[in-house]
């Protein structure tokens, strides 16, 4: 029996949560300011396990977390398979798309659940959806539609689309022109930034040229690597301000973010991680505290009526941004408000008012049922 088991067989209300965390390659970055944290998602998870068990010292109910971090190439699905075999049901995710993929038929075989705090991946949403995953960050559609609420609001109509050259990029870029197409957004030009040198010695020079003879409102960038959007601004052609994934950002968190209460959540993080927290941090706050939540709303600690709970309309959860969050049966997905946010102060929270919605508002970001070509049971 592992040490797991016999804490569990100790403790009948007890419930554990696996955390599964690939280790990537970090790229060169163009920038020293902004450092990747080792302990990313890791940190808001732990968080999440400390408020499930304060609310458990009142209800019975405890909660541990195991993590297991895999090696750059390492085995993702030996590492999950592990957990299932310790009796692990519930696993936090950050992971690649294609263990994704891999994991979720694996949950389906062993009746757990994936919470991804990872992809942004659309695909993932509508078409290849599994009913044993659910995913916590807001997708590329739910941020290209919050950012067009934003435009369609300040009638900037008129976007000239920037498109790195990673596949990421490319994904990106797509969300983008739905979401014009969507709310009626022209995208008067489409440019792929192609240039292979460092954006810091060359940007003053190259980016006049390469954004001159273009009238539009507003120019949008699709960068996600994040190798030249932030050297875009202020060197265009004509002086125009810059969203998408630098600029004018749609996230599920930011360190500007104080409305809601959310500073009590920031400080709290700030203290245990000695850092700000991230949306990866937030996501995997909001994969624990689900958990805990429907543990707690259920009286149980049983997988079944835990996940339907939490799968169910009766199911809310708390997430510092106006209004409550809750799956969306047909995907998985997340409902949640996108932070719109500039480098140093929060701009808008979408869907921002008039933007309505004959079921749930929030679901007017991304993908709606309708659809989607997936189906939840």
């Amino acid at each position: 029996m592992s040490l797991t088991d016999i804490w569990a067989a100790e403790n009948q209300m007890a419930l554990v949560i696996g955390y599964l965390k690939q280790e990537q390659p970090i790229p060169a970055a163009l920038s020293n300011l902004d450092t990747v944290p080792g302990d990313l998602a890791m940190q808001g998870l732990r968080l999440a396990v400390q408020d499930n068990n304060t609310t458990g010292h009142f209800t019975g109910q405890k909660y541990l977390l195991k993590e297991v971090l895999v090696p750059v190439g390492g085995n993702v699905i030996k590492a999950f398979d592990g957990l299932l075999k310790d009796n692990i049901k519930f696993v936090v995710t950050s992971v690649p798309v294609a263990a994704i993929r891999e994991l979720a038929a694996l949950a389906v075989a062993n009746n757990a659940l994936v919470l991804d705090v990872e992809t942004l991946n659309d695909e993932l949403r509508v078409r290849d959806c599994s009913p044993n995953v659910l995913y916590l960050l807001p997708s590329r559609a739910m941020r290209a539609d919050a950012l067009a609420q934003f435009m369609l609001k300040k009638r900037w109509k008129e976007w000239f689309l920037v498109i790195g050259s990673s596949e990421q990029d490319r994904l990106y870029a797509a969300a983008i022109k739905r979401a014009a197409k969507r709310y009626g957004m022209t995208v008067v030009a489409e440019k792929n930034w192609n240039f292979s040198h460092d954006a810091r010695r060359t940007a003053q020079s190259e980016v006049p040229v390469f954004t001159q003879g273009i009238d539009y409102d507003i120019l949008v960038v699709a960068d996600e690597d994040g190798l030249f959007g932030e050297y875009l601004a202020y060197r265009t052609w004509s002086p125009r301000l810059i969203a998408g994934t630098q600029g004018l950002v749609p996230t599920a968190w930011h360190r500007t973010h104080e409305q809601w209460g959310a500073v009590q959540l920031q400080n709290r993080f700030r203290k245990q991680a000695k850092r700000w927290m991230t949306e990866q941090d937030y996501a995997a706050w909001l994969a624990g505290r689900a958990i805990g939540e429907a543990a707690t709303r259920t009286q149980s600690v049983d997988f079944e009526k835990i996940k339907s709970f939490m799968l169910s309309d009766g199911f809310t959860l708390a997430g510092f941004k106006g209004k409550k969050l809750s799956f969306r049966r047909w995907s998985g997905q997340l409902r949640q408000p996108v932070l719109l946010a500039g480098a140093r102060s929060l701009v808008a929270v979408a869907p921002l008012e008039g933007f309505i919605h004959p079921g749930n508002e929030l679901d007017s970001l991304g993908y709606d049922e309708a659809e989607s070509k997936c189906s939840h049971p």
